[in-house]
Order: structure tokens, then sequence, then C-alpha cells
């Protein structure tokens, strides 16, 4: 077949890329020595095996807090998921961040306006219009319709939606972060109130127990074996205990306002809560690939990638800004003066503008530029990094402080069942007359702090379980939402770019 476009054996190249390549090489501005050597560090660089051992265990589902047997947590966490002012500013970040997704994917297509003016004007006899319209009022009618495209050949349009794209995606992750981080402060507010119940429990007990030491007392003084001292003594622990009881009462409204607040609502709201009834929850197991599998299960990690990626994005934009742009433009319409000839087409006006812009002297402006997205890149790799080493020493510590607190309840219910005894039989001595009324208040005082210490392990290793399932990710799953993390085998470096959204993500 015969080419037009092929002579001796070659074909012709079209003058456009030479241009640009020419314009290119002729500039002065550059980006020679600016670079960045930072990495993305991957889950495997962190020696794991001991401290987070697999166990065949799951990760936390969404509806974790069911798991406690009691029916309120959830539902005040959905109340507070639905009512919380901190997950509308969430929700508004989320908002923002597609509308400058949406502002940047324009940027990829023709733009096309059109306008009408109107103008009434008296011209001049000295300028460019002679009569009949020197000295003359006249009216102007100019109708255009325009159309301009940017090439984009370096792809910085592109670049600038994918950085719009990664920052809607970190914007959807933080979002999560701050529903997971809600819940989790509802479950933890609300067991506290559980634990101030069972402190009051044992306090109320505590009133019963120093009102009989005195009853006791009260006949021992009839009967000449105690004084007025220990009848004193006695009514003076009564009267502490109940003390103890009032400062309780007053730290379960603040708790139950503390609650109302994490919901979204007033004080009031606070004071319908019933009390808790929290069960002991599922037992501690991990899932296998922890390491791995929390990069994308982890809501702050999810974010901190995607920042990473969004950071890239404005390194190849800040690039592209080196190169020449490419715009071309059209416009066409009428014009003329008066109505009688404004829509013939003597009145037609075409025009076709197509320009490069290319940057050849800035005093450093660009490089400027490109340094400043390249130091953004890399603060935020070592955010990254140090965001996932504190997710696992987070998941770490709450393992290891669980198991320490399940060893402590053993001694510590071992150390209770022993004080109770010897109050018990302390009790009987002293109605006996066989001991002084002081050694019976400090085997009461043994047996209350015994039981207290029970009762904080016991709220204390719920509370580090609510920890660790937040720590765990709290039931997000960034896979499921298209907001996965996948760390390259290899560390990620400015030449190497970060693996791109799969499709379906943006």
């Amino acid at each position: 077949m015969n080419d037009p476009l092929r002579k001796h054996g070659r074909r012709r190249l079209s003058p456009w890329p030479a241009s640009v390549a020419a314009l290119s090489l002729a500039g002065c501005v550059n980006y020679m020595g600016i670079g960045s050597d930072k990495q993305i560090a991957p889950a495997s660089h962190y020696e794991t095996g001991a401290s987070l051992p697999a166990e065949h265990g799951a990760w936390p589902a969404m509806d974790w807090a069911m798991q406690f047997g009691d029916p309120q947590l959830p539902q005040l966490i959905d109340e507070a998921l639905k009512d919380a002012p901190t997950i509308e500013q969430a929700l508004s970040r989320i908002d923002k961040a597609v509308s400058l997704v949406g502002g940047a994917r324009a940027g990829l297509a023709p733009n096309v306006t059109s306008s009408y003016q109107w103008n009434r004007q008296r011209f001049t006899l000295n300028t460019l219009y002679p009569p009949p319209y020197g000295g003359t009022w006249q009216s102007e009618n100019t109708a255009l319709l325009s159309a301009s495209w940017d090439l984009d050949l370096w792809g910085k349009n592109r670049d600038r939606l994918h950085q719009a794209v990664s920052q809607q995606k970190v914007a959807d992750a933080e979002a999560q972060l701050a529903r997971i981080t809600l819940a989790a402060s509802v479950a933890s507010t609300y067991n506290d109130l559980a634990r101030l119940y069972a402190l009051h429990d044992l306090q109320d007990s505590e009133v019963q127990n120093r009102q009989d030491i005195g009853r006791i007392t009260d006949r021992r003084v009839t009967a000449g074996l105690d004084t007025d001292v220990e009848r004193q003594t006695a009514e003076g622990e009564t009267a502490t205990t109940h003390t103890n009881v009032k400062s309780l009462d007053g730290q379960i409204i603040a708790t139950r306002y503390q609650l109302a607040a994490l919901l979204g609502a007033g004080p009031d709201r606070g004071l319908s809560i019933a009390r808790p009834s929290l069960g002991t929850g599922e037992p501690i197991m991990l899932p296998d690939n922890l390491p791995a599998d929390l990069l994308s299960r982890r809501p702050d990690i999810v974010a901190a990638y995607w920042q990473v990626d969004a950071d890239m994005q404005n390194v190849k934009e800040a690039k592209a800004e080196f190169f020449p742009d490419i715009n071309l433009t059209a416009v066409a319409g009428l014009d003329a003066f008066g109505w009688g000839q404004f829509l013939t087409a003597q009145s037609s006006a075409i025009q076709f503008a197509p320009a490069i812009h290319l940057p050849i002297f800035d005093a450093g402006a660009l490089r400027a530029q490109l340094k400043g997205r390249y130091a953004d890149f890399d603060y935020d790799v070592a955010s990254y990094n140090q965001t996932l080493v504190n997710a696992l020493s987070d998941v770490a510590t709450q393992v290891a402080q669980i198991r320490s607190t399940d060893a402590q309840l053993v001694e510590a219910r071992r150390a209770l069942s022993a004080q109770t005894k010897a109050w018990q039989l302390a009790l009987v001595r002293y109605r006996a007359g066989l001991i002084a009324q002081l050694q019976l208040l400090d085997a009461d005082d043994n047996r209350l702090a015994a039981a207290t210490t029970v009762v904080t392990l016991e709220m204390s290793r719920r509370s580090m379980q609510i920890a660790l399932i937040r720590a765990m990710g709290g039931g997000f799953d960034g896979s499921g939402a298209a907001l996965a993390a996948t760390t390259p085998a290899t560390p990620t470096t400015p030449t190497t770019p970060i693996p791109a959204p799969r499709p379906g993500q943006e």
C-alpha cells in the first residue's frame, strides 16, 4: 500500500513531538538533583513473632460490642455514631474531598463556555472607528462560544486527579477511625460506669458491716469489755464508709454526663441510662498473619498510606510543571453594532489559538515547590512507618496487659477468699471478746481492699479488651471498603511509584 507519510522506507514523524522536545531541551528550569530515598516499611520489617504469635483467632467483627452480653451497650454505640458531632465533622471532610475529586476530574475534559454582552458606548472621532461611528452613540452586541482544552501531555492534570482520589481515601479512612474511636470511647466509659457501680456495691455492703461492728461494740461497752474510745471509733468508721458511698454517687453521675456527651446529647440523657450488666466477653486469641493483615484493618494505617500516595502524586505533578503546557483555545460567535446585522453571517467571528507555555527562568520557584513536595513525602513516609510501629506496639501491649491481668486475677481472688475467711473468724472472736476492736477493723480493711482489687482488675481487664478491639481495627476492613493499603514486597521510593488503586477504587 502507498503511504503518503512513508519515504525511503521510513514514516515521517509529526513535527509536534519534535518541537516539544526541542523546547524542553532549550528550557533552563529542571529538577536535577532533587529527590528522596525515604521508604515505606513493610510489616515484615518489624519482628513480632514472639509478641504477636498466631493463635488461629478471629478479627473483631463490626458488632463486637454484642460479645459483652449487655444489649444497652451496642444501642448506645449506635446512638453515638448517629448523632455525635465528631462523626458529622468526619463526614463533612469526606464531602469536601469528593468535591475536590470532581474539580480535578473536570480538568481532564475540555471547557466550554458561552457569553453575551451588550455595550452602549459613544465613540470618539479620534480613535480607530471613523464616521459614521466616530462621534456617535452605538450599541454593540457580542455573543461568543468559547472552548479550551489542556492537552496534559505530561499527565499533570491526571496526577492532580489521582492526588484528589487519594485524599478522598484519606478522608474515608479517617472517618472510619473517628467511628472506631468513638465506639471504643463509649464502651470504655460505659465499663467505667460499671466499675463505679461495683465499687458502690462494695461500699454499701461495707456500711452494713461497719454498722454491725458498731452494734457489737455497744454491747461490749455495756458489758465493760470496751470503752467509749472503741464506740467512737466504730461510729467514725461507719461515717467514713458513708462518705465513700456519697463520693461514688457523684462519680457515677459525672460518668453518666460523660456518656451523654459522647452520645452527642445533653447531660439529662446520661441520667436515663440503665445500670450496666456487662459480661466478660470472648477469649483473647490473636488471628494468624496479624502484622500483614493489620495494614488493612487499622484505619489510621490506611489513612497514612493514602496520604503518602497523595504526596507521590503531588511530586509527579510538580515535576510536570517543568515541561511545556499546550492549550488549545477556540472562540466562535457574533459581534455587530446594533441589531440589524447581528444575526447575519457577516457578523460571525472565529478564532483558534493554540498556546505553548514553557518555563525558562523562574528564579528557582519550581525547584522550591518540588523540594517542598518531597519534604511532604518524606514527612508522611516517616509518619506511616511510625503509625505502623505504634499499631504493632498497641496490639502487643494490650495483649500483654490482658494476660498479666488474668494472672493477677487468679492471685487476687485467692487473696480475697483468704481475707474474707480471716475477717469472718475475727468477727466471731470479737463477738466472743477474744480480740480487740482494732484487730477486727484491720481484718475488715484487708477484706475490703482485696475485694476492691478484684473488682478493679476485672473492670480493667474489660477496658483493656475494648482497647485491644480498637487496636485491631474495631471491625474495620479496608479491603472490603476498597481502601486496602497494599504495601509492595520491597520498600517504595519516589522512583518506584506506589501501586495505583485497583480498578473500581477511584
